[in-house]
């Protein structure tokens, strides 16, 4: 058949412009439909595509998937695998089938079928070329989908499922992926236990999406609580945490805000990172965001964060979140933030009900296009009535009077029968403390699911758990310690350390 120049000008417009249509999904469905809308009237009157069901569920192709009819009429399926074990068209009177093949796969099948004439041999090189651009696009969408599916598994593994419990501060929080589940990113949400009853509450975004993003997401998260560990204050744990992102490589950007939350004080101390700031709804259930310095994103390098300090009241509700919350394509972000204060504060609900609310409420755009991190805390405090707390000179005969102050404040409490134990190991961190200090040493004592016994002092050094032979006289006490109690650990401070040990107690019976 001659073919004027004309004639090939339009056939390449025509698969110009089906190969667009055809190519420019990142879902294999749709790819399929494309492929079939665009044959029909030209090449045939119907198309029925298959393809393999492995490419909508995001595993890996295996060989044994089943076949998925996708569009058009219903085809004995039997045909389409035939056509499937084929390395080119088959074509039979008005039938024509082609295998849909890409990277030397066979992901599909294509049967065309028309009343008018056979397809002649230009009709078949355009029908296979449709089928092969169709074929690319479902597998491209099939390999995006691979990633993000493991991207996002690999973010979730590094997700808590739960937060712990602490004293003075009761926690919810939820996690969301983006409704494209291929742009999985890097949004993440801590909270951590610190001495001294302090919890840290972290949230943050890694710029970007996928796998590199989720995985930087670990590590950062990581990193945070290794240096909550170290109980540095909020501005000291995002200076070292810039320094370490800046050795992941370059463009390893990230946003966080750190807040360390004091129920004996009453007080929440910020620093952030170039993220979002926080809401603090009052009892009274008025909503305002804090004004904390928003910092520059962890990675950037070179510049100082600064902390701030807000006191807070028992009743109020501290709300963290990543931006996918209040962002809405077109939308300042200001403004996206003024509606959660007005969610928050319109009414007070219990703390679940209320995080429910938030995502409920508050629009993102039909679609969301970014993940979401929501951490909310009501803040409950420890009353004052269990907690105890005496500055004590470094003398010989301090441990001896802090044996007494604690058979007291535990009489007082209805803990006598823990006291013998109390006064045991307190008295061995109050002996290391006045054999070092040259300042008053702290005794703090207090009660909340168990008790806590907290000894500082201005040495530096932290106290070191060994084994002791028999005519060691030092390293005994801390082996004590380490035996007796339920849990122990040492913290430097800007002023030297303090050393605690938490007993698991019930109060004394009838």
């Amino acid at each position: 058949m001659t073919v004027t120049a004309e004639g090939l000008r339009e056939r390449l417009a025509y698969l110009g412009e089906a190969a667009t249509r055809i190519g420019t999904r990142l879902d294999p469905g749709a790819s399929a439909r494309a492929l079939a809308s665009a044959m029909v009237p030209r090449l045939a009157d119907t198309v029925t595509v298959y393809l393999l069901e492995g490419l909508f569920t995001g595993q890996r192709l295996d060989g044994s998937d089943e076949l998925r009819l996708v569009t058009g009429p219903r085809q004995p399926e039997d045909l389409a695998r035939e056509v499937m074990r084929l390395d080119a068209p088959l074509q039979d009177g008005t039938l024509l089938a082609l295998p849909m093949k890409v990277r030397g796969r066979t992901l599909g099948a294509a049967l065309l079928e028309r009343e008018r004439r056979p397809h002649d041999g230009i009709d078949v090189m355009m029908a296979e070329q449709l089928a092969g651009q169709a074929a690319l696009a479902a597998d491209n969408a099939h390999r995006y989908r691979v990633e993000a599916t493991t991207a996002d598994t690999l973010q979730r593994s590094m997700l808590p499922t739960s937060l712990p419990r602490f004293a003075g501060i009761e926690l919810t929080h939820r996690y969301l992926p983006a409704s494209d589940h291929a742009r999985v990113g890097g949004d993440w949400f801590d909270a951590i236990a610190l001495p001294g009853s302090r919890v840290a509450l972290v949230v943050g975004d890694v710029m970007g999406h996928g796998m590199r993003s989720a995985a930087i997401m670990g590590q950062l998260r990581t990193s945070v609580q290794t240096l909550a560990a170290l109980d540095l204050p909020p501005d000291q744990v995002l200076r070292q945490l810039d320094g370490l992102a800046q050795g992941l490589g370059e463009n390893h950007l990230a946003t966080c805000l750190y807040a360390v939350y004091d129920p004996v004080a009453r007080r929440v101390t910020f620093a952030n990172a170039g993220h979002l700031p926080p809401v603090l709804v009052h009892r009274a259930g008025h909503a305002e965001l804090l004004p904390v310095p928003e910092g520059v994103p962890i990675g950037v390098g070179g510049v100082a964060f600064e902390p701030i300090e807000f006191p807070v009241r028992d009743g109020d509700r501290l709300v963290l979140c990543t931006d996918g919350l209040v962002e809405v394509r077109g939308r300042d972000l200001m403004d996206g933030l003024s509606e959660l204060c007005s969610v928050l504060g319109a009414r007070r609900l219990p703390l679940e009900a209320q995080c429910e609310e938030v995502l409920r409420v508050l629009p993102r755009g039909g679609q969301q296009d970014d993940d979401v991190a929501l951490l909310m805390a009501d803040l409950q405090g420890i009353p004052a009535a269990r907690v105890a707390r005496w500055m004590l000179q470094p003398r010989r005969t301090t441990p001896g009077k802090v044996r007494r102050l604690i058979r007291a404040t535990l009489a007082s409490w209805g803990l006598s029968e823990h006291s013998e134990l109390a006064e045991l190991l307190a008295t061995e961190l109050v002996t290391n403390a006045v054999r070092y200090a040259t300042r008053p040493i702290e005794l703090r004592l207090l009660h909340t699911e168990g008790l806590l016994v907290e000894v500082s002092d201005d040495e530096h050094a932290l106290p070191v758990l060994r084994d002791a032979d028999a005519d060691d006289e030092d390293g005994r006490g801390m082996q004590l310690v380490s035996r007796l109690a339920c849990h122990w650990g040492a913290t430097r401070t800007s002023t030297g350390k303090v050393v605690w040990f938490r007993l698991t107690v019930q109060p004394d019976g009838p």
